[in-house]
């Protein structure tokens, strides 16, 4: 399964959205001598403008970005070209420039939610969250919930993200994409076990393991931009901000007498030569430093069934206990488990014992780490098939992630959950030793 794939599920809309259409709009408010040169830096921006979109369509955000400068630079009023520019920073990782396209954009077009949206994209991964939630609340009106909800979450107000996510999900318009996203809050929250239902509701049982594994590095990116950088498959730059010359305000670059070859297509600003990789991973989701869960949060009662509602489904109840981990005798186990020791690191699902004991035997051979720590085990069904866990565990939560944490930085897989009945793996049981049922 493709890595960005697994890690996005159904929130696409948070991306650059696809690139413009009509690029050949007029704007308004074109400073120019006659008509004769405003007609002429039409045409020069709309050129620049198609050139740019192709840009964006073949990943060329360097490329875009001059492109979408020159469109701008010709026709500042247009708020259409606005928004491809910010669309084109966005690619090109600078997202100090696209904050400020995008608000440039929302102040020309104060309807546009798709720029509002975006402008709260480019400012968490600014690192400047306040101003997200801020933005996110001041355009509520024409961002739709279901993105919206998501982009609380990224911004840091999960408990508002869950909410507004929540009911959209016990909602009639409920989709696959509405409960990703909600799965995926869970997940940022910390709240591990309801992001597992909620996903299990789209997905694959033998395929949910693997998604709740990349939003664990997901959950704690290492700087402000990975989170947004991983979103849209990019890689950060330095980024001192658009041109000045480029400002909502400044004058306008036509003047009497420009050469019509000259406005017929501006050729793009070179990309800038001294812009310094940010530290984030050049693919999605790769490379975070370190998995970080938030303040456990218990739950009174389970999760409402109509968000496990397929779309132009029946209703989907999470009725195979084991395959979500958690039961009566889970709680007994997990009760019997001190407060500082109900932390495990799970390192794949398997087809069997024997397997995992295969696996457990070369993950011990090759991770130092696992030295001295002994194999747990449970088996669990998914679609009618038997399935085996395997995890170390008994941990304290900070344990745990800094286990995890060295396993992965030696190039393992793993992530970190609570006690879901995990006992001694099968193969170190002494023959006629019982284990109690789980």
């Amino acid at each position: 399964m493709n890595t960005r794939a697994l890690l996005l599920g159904g929130i696409s809309a948070l991306l650059l959205g696809g690139t413009m259409v009509g690029c050949a709009a007029t704007g308004g408010g074109v400073a120019s001598a006659s008509d004769r040169s405003g007609a002429l830096a039409a045409k020069g921006a709309a050129t620049n403008a198609g050139k740019a979109q192709t840009a964006l369509a073949r990943h060329e955000g360097p490329v875009a970005i001059g492109y979408a400068e020159g469109a701008v630079a010709l026709m500042p009023q247009s708020a259409e070209y606005r928004m491809l520019l910010g669309q084109s920073y966005l690619q090109g990782g600078r997202f100090t420039s696209a904050s400020r396209a995008f608000a440039d954009t929302i102040q020309l077009s104060p309807t546009n939610g798709k720029a509002a949206l975006n402008l709260a994209l480019a400012q968490v991964a600014t690192g400047d969250w306040q101003a997200a939630r801020q933005t996110l609340a001041a355009h509520a009106a024409i961002i739709p919930a279901p993105d919206r909800g998501l982009a609380l979450s990224l911004a840091g107000d999960t408990a508002g993200g869950i909410a507004l996510l929540t009911e959209v999900a016990r909602s009639p318009d409920t989709n696959a994409k509405v409960r990703q996203n909600l799965a995926l809050s869970f997940a940022l929250a910390g709240r591990w076990q309801e992001a597992r239902v909620v996903a299990a509701a789209d997905m694959a049982p033998a395929d949910v393991d693997a998604r709740l594994a990349q939003w664990a590095l997901f959950a704690q990116p290492a700087t402000a931009s990975d989170q947004v950088a991983s979103l849209l498959g990019v890689r950060a730059v330095a980024d001192a901000g658009q041109p000045v010359a480029l400002a909502l305000n400044a004058p306008a670059s036509v003047a009497t007498g420009v050469p019509e070859q000259a406005l017929a297509a501006v050729e793009p600003v070179a990309p800038q030569t001294d812009a310094v990789p940010v530290e984030v991973a050049s693919a999605p989701a790769a490379g975070f430093s370190k998995v970080s869960f938030g303040p456990r949060q218990e739950v009174v009662q389970a999760l409402p069934t109509i968000m496990l509602r397929p779309e132009n489904g029946p209703i989907k109840v999470a009725s195979n206990i084991a395959s979500t981990g958690r039961g009566t005798a889970t709680a007994a186990f997990e009760a019997k488990v001190s407060a500082t020791g109900r932390w495990y690191v799970q390192l794949g699902a398997f087809e069997s014992a024997g397997v995992a004991r295969d696996a457990w035997e070369r993950a011990s051979r090759r991770f130092a780490m696992l030295a001295g720590h002994s194999p747990n085990g449970m088996t669990f069904k998914a679609n009618g098939e038997d399935f085996y866990r395997l995890s170390v565990g008994g941990f304290s939560r900070s344990a745990a992630d800094t286990m995890c944490r060295q396993y992965r930085a030696k190039g393992g897989a793993c992530f970190v959950r609570q006690g879901a009945g995990d006992a001694m793996a099968q193969w170190l049981r002494k023959p006629g030793m019982q284990m109690a049922s789980r």
